[in-house]
């Protein structure tokens, strides 16, 4: 070998001085990097990825791009900054949109800040996600726009579980083992919720569904919440109005078996029913079997004697109600759970759900002030699922000021006294985790241009 060669193949030694300060740099580096955004994550979103495909904008899509890039040091500030600049421009032509001011507010909370995860079912129910969404940010942005919680900013990573019980026992177990989340607001429905339930409780992580109705979930266990009245005491309220003031004393009952809060709210409602004097007539309508046939329903129920119709579905499948609701055309007077409070409802159904009664959590009726304040915010009508949405966050905010622990939360959330204001009312929960509040009867009614939910006068159970 020529001593140019071995020139050429000599190693060129690196001063192990270099190796210890780059080994510092990147140790100096890792804890703001892992804070940003965390685009890493297994499942969900706090702005890295697109979730709600809707009505997509450029400006959405741009600040969702420069959130996802947040790799290195030197570039966080600069995406932060692009990301909360094009956030804004997206809100500007889509105001109503509540994932891109969930991302809003995280972009805007790169360091020191306090994370929760919210989860809802954008892919098999678009509307009601969206709901909920619009309370979460709402409470989230009125937080961080008045110096966050003890100085920390919250924020929201959204979670799509589709309604699907199956999805909800892989997402649970993901939120557990990520530690930065020190609780979940969710999930909607009640199969979802009992599906994620044990999940929580086991890994010492609060829930607070702002949706879920069924029985099983009450005193499920310690870290288990809900923004919701009991279903007995809805169903309760709903009997009472049903024979006191529609007079209506025969019913018979439509509903999906496979529905846990359709299950839960019919149980307890022909119980209060009967228990007040009223009378079951028995006909067979259960909305998930194959042979389904609204028209056989009503007409069985009329010649049996009934002088009402109870009807619900899955929240996902209002379609077989809304059948039934036609082929009663008005002969039977008609009656629901909250699950029939939403804008398909009104849309698909119309002329044939007027004058359908139901009993809901809230109605904007009940507080004008916080109604039109989001009404603006998001520029339509507001439903009982966002002002719920929004008390669920509420609580979880509260909690958080009280303590920044998963435990310290779940133990502020049981205390004695504890209370935060509402979207109606103070909320504060029973130790078996139920919120304690007094539900209101809705009727569908029409101005001859438009369907809308109206609230009634109720008797007190």
């Amino acid at each position: 070998m020529t001593k140019t060669e071995q020139v050429k193949t000599k190693k060129r030694k690196v001063p192990p001085i270099l190796y210890i300060a780059l080994g510092l740099l990147c140790v100096g580096l890792f804890p703001q990097i892992q804070s940003f955004f965390k685009p890493e994550s297994k499942i969900g979103s706090i702005g890295n990825l697109l979730l709600i495909k809707d009505n997509l904008n450029p400006e959405k899509q741009k600040g969702i791009a420069a959130f996802a890039k947040g790799d290195y040091q030197e570039a966080i500030l600069l995406r932060s900054r692009f990301a909360n600049a094009s956030f804004k421009k997206s809100l500007l032509q889509q105001p109503n949109d509540p994932e891109t001011l969930i991302y809003l507010n995280n972009a805007q909370s790169i360091n020191n800040s306090l994370k929760i995860a919210v989860s809802v079912p954008i892919g098999s129910n678009l509307n009601v996600a969206q709901e909920i969404l619009r309370g979460v940010a709402t409470a989230q942005d009125e937080i961080n726009q008045n110096g966050g919680i003890n100085g920390k900013k919250l924020q929201v990573q959204i979670v799509n579980d589709e309604n699907n019980p199956d999805i909800a026992r892989q997402v649970a177990p993901e939120l557990v083992k990520d530690n930065q989340i020190l609780g979940v607001i969710g999930h909607n429905t009640s199969n979802v919720s009992l599906a994620a339930a044990p999940i929580y409780q086991q890994g010492g992580l609060v829930m607070i569904s702002p949706t879920s109705f069924a029985n099983n979930l009450s005193g499920f266990g310690s870290y288990i919440f809900r923004t919701v009245p009991t279903t007995k005491v809805m169903a309760q309220t709903l009997a009472d109005y049903t024979l006191k003031t529609a007079r209506k004393t025969k019913l018979a009952f439509c509903y999906d078996s496979q529905s846990p809060d359709n299950v839960s709210f019919k149980d307890e409602f022909l119980a209060a029913f009967v228990s007040k004097g009223g009378q079951l007539v028995p006909t067979v309508c259960d909305l998930s079997a194959p042979n389904f046939n609204p028209n056989t329903v009503v007409s069985s129920a009329i010649s049996s004697g009934a002088d009402g119709l109870f009807i619900t579905s899955h929240v996902d499948h209002l379609e077989a109600a809304v059948n039934v609701a036609r082929a009663n055309q008005g002969k039977l007077a008609l009656f629901s759970n909250p699950t029939m409070y939403t804008v398909k409802t009104l849309q698909a159904g119309q002329q044939a759900v007027k004058r359908l009664v139901l009993v809901a959590p809230w109605h904007p009726q009940v507080n004008p002030a916080f109604a039109d304040r989001m009404s603006q915010r998001w520029r339509g009508k507001v439903s009982w699922r966002t002002a719920t949405a929004y008390d669920a966050t509420q609580a979880m905010i509260a909690g958080l000021q009280q303590s920044q622990r998963r435990d310290g939360l779940q133990q502020a959330l049981h205390s004695r006294g504890f209370t935060v204001r509402g979207a109606s009312s103070a909320v504060s929960f029973a130790p078996s985790g139920e919120r304690t509040s007094s539900p209101i009867i809705v009727q569908i009614q029409s101005n001859h241009l438009d369907y809308d939910f109206v609230m009634l006068p109720t008797t007190k159970p």
